[in-house]
């Protein structure tokens, strides 16, 4: 199967995935540029209530300006620059009382506090300039619609009308969410952050609580595909493993894991999330912050090239991996500080202090291919190749890419289960004011409210639903039934004590040799005792450790990282330091070694250890893996450029 160029970077609209190669061309076209600062919008706008300032607005690539007008221009404005990163998306509404002519057009943001951390805000804005309501709409529509098309990345007519005709047709995602993720709090997450965030997007979901391990796999493994835009796992890295290995076993895995795939951090382990927060630009977070980046991310769209991992096991069955391969103390870790899961990520903050009081050596062979040797064929050689030196440099940083740009597209499909919102009453009026996001399902405008005798408002969408899109209860059996939240898919349950998320489908290893033969040549190999052995492939191993801070989503490498035995305990908590700032390798350490490599072999010559793939234990035995260049679809959001928050 033809594979993704390393140094490509392709992207697409929410509601369009390229199919052939005509469509991939098509859809790395760069839009017209556009500068910055560039004005696309200028106009004259009220508030809400209508009592309150005036407001003069200015919209451009990169944000919204704000400058009050009357009753007094400020000298320096608060709020007065929304950046387009903080905006999770738009509408347009309109006053429930006939007397109002007035249109409404509305901006969910998130900006920073003060102390860092994200809060929501809305911003409604009173299009009152012409006469009648008719008039007044079309205006709060054309910022809406120009405003949206800047979220997702769609070019702007030059001369052109814009309209809501510029938008594509909305996209349709499934979520999973692992109610016992991190401490138990990831459906509590999902509620009071994510479902209200993706609503304002215009994003349209049916949910779904997985009950026991390996249901995200026997769930994804029975879905109709096509109907679904993207599979967002809302949990820790383990739920998206399954959904990736689900995928690969399905008869038709070739089309099924081009499906895009996202993740939003409500587990442990984030550590995809972690390199997505750092390829959308943000600073480093945790927690909520994390989370709501990457929602913040979802919401404004775009995929992207995933590499991924086939690791075949000692009884001979594989299994794929997005994340990380690990032998020694970072297995270790992994697994025993399983017990402290309710402390959520200080779970390996224990973990790693207790490995560091019993730190432990392994003996074995490890061996991996170069990415700088071509091999010649996949036929085994004679002999085993000794390693002629071992790597102790610091990784050469990754040239910069150039991005496309990213799209998503407003919904029609009705939300499947109520949000966990209060209802909220404007001062002065007797009747509830409405849920406002294009779904009629969204979150309220808190904090918005107009004062006694202002008529509430109601959502004016922008676009309509096309004839013959199917309702959310048609897309797929699993959304069948009225509960909040679909049951069990049905299927058996896996077998107690088999191999975590063991996948049939996928790729020819055309690199590697069978396990327990002889390597072709061109390979380098090492044997000894070593504290850990760690092959990863984006660049973070947590949220908050940066194991190959050159790493991209689509190099074609796996990364390997050792360290010998006879590192002190200090050193390696050293190491472990620096790695939450990416810099690790420029300490010098003579114990720690890195390769860039295409395929690797790790033969364990200790009797007893712990190996794991994504963080989930596998068989202990010999093992082999291979990279595949752009195997996968990775929901990432739009790049941007590092420290653009500061």
């Amino acid at each position: 199967m033809k594979t993704q160029r390393p140094e490509q970077e392709l992207t697409w609209s929410w509601g369009y995935r390229p199919r052939s190669a005509l469509d991939r061309v098509k859809a790395m076209a760069p839009p017209p540029p556009l500068t910055p600062s560039t004005p696309l919008l200028h106009g004259e706008f009220g508030s809400y209530p209508a009592r309150g300032p005036r407001f003069a607005l200015t919209l451009t690539p990169q944000a919204l300006h704000i400058q009050r007008l009357r009753p007094k221009p400020e000298a320096r404005p608060r709020g007065g620059l929304v950046l387009l990163t903080e905006v999770s998306g738009c509408c347009t509404l309109r006053s429930r009382s006939p007397l109002d002519s007035a249109a409404y057009f509305c901006v969910y943001t998130y900006p920073r506090g003060r102390r860092g951390g994200r809060r929501r805000a809305a911003r409604t804005f009173r299009a009152d300039g012409a006469a009648t309501y008719e008039e007044n709409r079309t205006e709060a529509q054309r910022w809406a619609t120009a405003l949206t098309c800047l979220l997702r990345g769609l070019p702007l007519p030059g001369d052109g009308e814009i309209t809501p005709d510029l938008l594509p047709r909305p996209p349709r995602l499934l979520l999973l969410v692992n109610p016992f993720g991190g401490r138990g709090l990831a459906w509590q997450w999902c509620k009071n952050h994510v479902l209200p965030m993706i609503s304002e997007a215009g994003l349209s979901f049916n949910l779904i609580q997985t009950e026991r391990q390996n249901h995200a796999r026997e769930l994804v493994q029975g879905l109709n595909l096509s109907e679904w835009d993207g599979i967002v796992t809302v949990s820790g890295d383990g739920l998206l493993h399954e959904v990736l290995n689900g995928l690969l076993q399905r008869p038709d895995w070739e089309e099924a894991v081009k499906t895009p795939m996202g993740i939003l951090p409500c587990g442990s382990g984030n550590a995809l999330a972690g390199a997505i927060n750092q390829h959308g630009g943000f600073e480093p977070a945790l927690g909520i912050d994390l989370l709501l980046n990457c929602s913040l991310l979802l919401c404004r769209g775009g995929s992207h090239p995933l590499d991924l991992l086939s690791v075949t096991l000692a009884s001979g069955s594989r299994c794929f991996s997005f994340l990380s391969v690990a032998w020694g103390f970072v297995s270790d870790v992994d697994i025993q500080s399983e017990r402290f899961r309710a402390l959520g990520s200080a779970r390996f903050t224990l973990g790693t202090v207790l490995g560091l009081a019993t730190l432990h050596t392994y003996r074995g062979r490890f061996s991996y291919l170069p990415a700088t040797v071509e091999p010649a064929s996949p036929a085994p050689a004679h002999g085993l190749p000794r390693a002629k030196s071992e790597l102790t440099l610091a990784p050469a940083p990754a040239p910069p890419v150039a991005h496309s740009p990213l799209h998503r597209s407003v919904s029609d499909l009705p939300l499947p289960l109520p949000l966990p919102q209060p209802a909220l009453t404007s001062p002065g009026s007797p009747e509830p004011l409405p849920i406002l996001s294009l779904n009629g399902g969204g979150p309220e405008l808190a904090g918005d409210w107009g004062g006694a005798g202002d008529a509430p408002l109601s959502p004016d969408p922008l676009l309509p639903s096309p004839p013959g899109t199917p309702k959310a209860a048609q897309l797929s059996p699993i959304s069948e039934g009225a509960s909040e939240m679909a049951a069990s898919s049905g299927l058996p349950s896996p077998t107690p004590g088999a191999p975590v998320a063991i996948s049939a489908g996928g790729p020819p290893d055309h690199l590697l040799p069978p396990l327990g033969t002889p390597l072709p040549p061109g390979w380098v190999t090492m044997e000894g005792d070593f504290v850990l052995i760690l092959a990863i492939l984006p660049s973070h191993l947590g949220a908050d450790l940066v194991a190959a801070p050159h790493a991209r989503f689509d190099d074609g490498l796996v990364h390997l990282c050792w360290v010998r035995s006879g590192i002190s305990r200090t050193a390696l908590l050293r190491l472990f330091l620096a790695m939450e700032r990416g810099n690790h390798f420029s300490l010098g350490c003579p114990h720690l070694g890195y390769a860039a490599a295409r395929a690797f072999r790790l033969e364990p010559l200790t009797p007893r250890g712990v190996l794991t793939v994504d963080g989930e234990q596998v068989e202990y035995g010999p093992l082999q893996a291979q990279v595949h260049p752009g195997l996968g679809t990775l929901l990432t959001g739009p790049p941007g450029c590092p420290g653009r928050e500061a």
